[in-house]
């Protein structure tokens, strides 16, 4: 590496690249394209560019990042910067010089660009039943004849009129019983969960209760904040997991914990900080927006807020112990570090996990701040590598239920596939790795403004018309400077080698067709890195004054992930004794964005009607919410879990030679006849 650089990585972007030694982190996120706010033009007077600089060697990335990489702390910076954040690494972008190799995390609050995560509820029918029900309750007051205990003389007046009975009841929530009772004039609202235990006590009647379910991905955190009492979805809050800074992917972190004396510790902090932040995002979502309040000429003082409700709207002000119930899915290896389980046998033939089964934990034992007494519901988990989020999919899509066979793909970090119907399930998971994310392409990167989503290339011309998050129009109908792109995120990842396949860019091998782009302005060979390269848009349509490029590189990449994919569904249909399947469902974010024509093209599963296809989005997250909001379908995911037969396709004897014709597009010797008249038939039949 050059000595006047340093390299430097930014998560949760995943950006990453080398910088001159001696400019500050704004300079460098500019350099790299990754936006971190910066009001006041680096006058060291907003302190919205608040980073951390984090400590350790980081095998994944091959750098050490130590607080001393960068300049020496500069005594302005105690304005924005307490002395518990300055321990823990916190500093202002503007100030922080960078001197050697560094990995700084850019918290929410300071991301300018924020990341778009695609994670909404969808409309799917759930019993209503939750775990935590509200009681109101009227007792008399104790007099000498009948000097009955506070609590006895609530559980006396539940078994009177909801016929409830052997309650027991949480210390925390006992403290509260003497007061209310006597607020309320001896009535009360009772929070009872699963109709064992009262975990709250409130003075009065209160309607409602609230609880979020939670899937933490290895990428992204989506919370879903719901009434639990009319099952209305209050609001979708989501977040990056804070945990991308230790590797994108689960083997990584894994390796993190077992290289870092106290890097279980740290994931797993990170991770409760982050859904507490959730929980925050939930509640201040329940206030009216706040803005700045003016100062007089003059006028010395810290910064106020003052609210600006909408007129006509009724605001619930609710609070952290508002939040009575939680239910929680994850990936295994997100599981074990979210619970401080070691996870490292996880990532070791045969991957057992710690437990399988399901989980319901006092959150004031993992530091989750919401009502003390309450639960989370952890979600079982099926196996090393298809963890409570394929159950909470299973949930989500039932079919189970169903006679017709399912093909479920659940496309993320990593790749969860489910096949089946009532009589029989099996599951696998193939390691799709982050590229489909971006992460490990030259111009990748997250879904956020400025990310090429859509593409499009002339099959004549070979001139590309693309689509950028944050702008309506498309490239062909815009000037050049309006594009602002920064890089490509993954629907563009996906759209992207069906389109060069489409076109003739690139062979049915992934090679770039070298003699139909001779002479094209397009396509060169890079001097520094001696890679084959195709120019999606030109430095002066992008923010980062560089051509944003697909290297021979990223499709290998792309083409490594799609290949585990398809080979993963073929062994599957094979295992089942099936020609092919009724349904094919798309999950996760990729779930709601994927163009299914493409997908088909690039061949990301066997050939199928098209209108067989459907994206079904967050499955996982959806899987979480039917928890939530009805008991049973605890009791159901426990069943899933234990009776969904997983296979290890990495050791079914002909995984790699079916890997290694699955790479081809869309499959070296399998037929795609639904894309004959969508295809090119000279390129269909190479």
């Amino acid at each position: 590496m050059d000595e006047d650089k340093v390299m430097v990585i930014f998560q949760p972007s995943g950006q990453r690249g080398e910088v001159p030694k001696g400019v500050n982190i704004i300079e460098a996120s500019r350099l790299l394209g990754v936006d971190i706010e910066a009001l006041c033009g680096e006058k060291k007077v907003c302190g919205k560019c608040i980073v951390r600089i984090e400590e350790g060697h980081f095998e994944k990335y091959g750098i050490t990042s130590a607080a001393d990489h960068v300049s020496p702390w500069n005594e302005e910076e105690e304005k924005f910067i307490n002395a518990e954040r300055r321990a823990k690494g916190f500093r202002l972008g503007c100030m922080a010089e960078l001197h050697d190799d560094v990995l700084i995390f850019v918290p929410e609050e300071s991301r300018a660009g924020k990341q778009v995560v695609s994670k909404a509820a969808r409309d799917i029918h759930i019993e209503h039943n939750p775990a935590v029900r509200l009681y109101y309750v009227e007792v008399n007051a104790p007099t000498f004849e009948e000097p009955l205990g506070d609590f006895e003389r609530i559980c006396r007046g539940l078994e009177r009129e909801y016929g409830i009975t052997d309650l027991t009841i949480d210390i925390f929530t006992l403290r509260q019983v003497p007061e209310a009772l006597r607020d309320g004039n001896w009535a009360v609202t009772v929070s009872v969960w699963n109709e064992k235990e009262v975990i709250r006590v409130r003075p009065g009647k209160v309607e409602n209760g609230y609880g979020l379910a939670i899937d933490v991905g290895t990428t992204t955190v989506a919370g879903y904040f719901c009434n639990l009492n009319t099952m209305e979805v209050l609001d979708t809050v989501s977040m990056m997991n804070p945990q991308c800074k230790y590797g994108e992917d689960v083997m990584a972190r894994i390796t993190y914990h077992m290289t870092t004396p106290d890097g279980l510790k740290r994931m797993s902090d990170d991770i409760i900080e982050g859904v507490n932040e959730l929980i925050d995002k939930a509640i201040a979502g329940t206030y009216p927006p706040k803005k700045k309040k003016k100062k007089k000429k003059g006028e010395e003082g810290p910064v106020e807020y003052v609210e600006v409700p909408e007129e006509g709207k009724t605001y619930l002000r609710l609070t952290r112990e508002d939040v009575e119930d939680i239910t929680i899915g994850f990936n295994t290896a997100m599981h074990h570090i979210f619970l401080s389980l070691n996870p490292e046998y996880v990532g070791l033939a045969p991957f057992p996990p710690a437990i399988h089964h399901s989980m319901d934990i006092k959150a004031r034992d993992l530091n989750i701040k919401i009502n003390p007494s309450s639960y989370l519901f952890v979600l079982p988990i099926e196996a090393g590598f298809v963890g409570a989020d394929n159950v909470g999919v299973l949930l989500a899509e039932e079919p189970y239920k169903h006679d017709e066979n399912q093909l479920i793909i659940d496309i993320g970090t990593n790749g969860e596939l489910v096949l089946g119907n009532r009589h029989k399930l099996i599951s696998s998971s193939c390691a799709t790795g982050p590229a489909l994310e971006g992460a490990q392409l030259a111009f990748g990167m997250r879904a956020a403004p400025g990310a090429i989503e859509r593409i499009e290339i002339d099959p004549e011309t070979k001139d590309v018309n693309y689509k950028v998050i944050g702008r309506d129009t498309w490239r062909k109908y815009s000037e050049p400077e309006e594009m602002g792109a920064k890089g490509i995120c993954g629907s563009g990842i996906l759209d992207v080698l069906a389109e060069l396949y489409r076109s003739g860019v690139i062979l049915k091998s992934g090679v770039f067709n070298k003699k139909a782009l001779k002479d094209h302005p397009r396509f060169r060979k890079n001097p520094d890195t001696k890679l084959f390269e195709f120019i999606l848009a030109w430095a002066e349509e992008s923010s980062i004054d560089k051509d944003i490029v697909i290297t021979q590189k990223d499709v290998r990449q792309i083409q490594l992930a799609k290949g585990a994919l398809y080979a993963g569904c073929k062994l599957m249909v094979q295992r089942m004794g099936l020609e092919k399947v009724d349904t094919v469902k798309i999950a996760g974010a990729f779930g709601t964005h994927v163009d299914r024509e493409k997908a088909l093209i690039m061949g990301l599963f066997p050939d199928c009607k098209i209108e067989m296809i459907q994206g079904v989005g967050n499955a996982a997250g959806d899987g979480c919410r039917a928890a939530l909001l009805n008991v049973k379908k605890r009791v159901e995911a426990n069943w899933c879990s234990r009776n969904v037969e997983y296979i290890e396709l990495t050791v079914e004897k002909n995984f790699q030679q079916e890997f290694m014709e699955a790479m081809q597009m869309p499959h070296m010797t399998d037929k795609f006849p639904h894309l004959d008249g969508i295809v090119a038939d000279d390129v269909l039949n190479q």
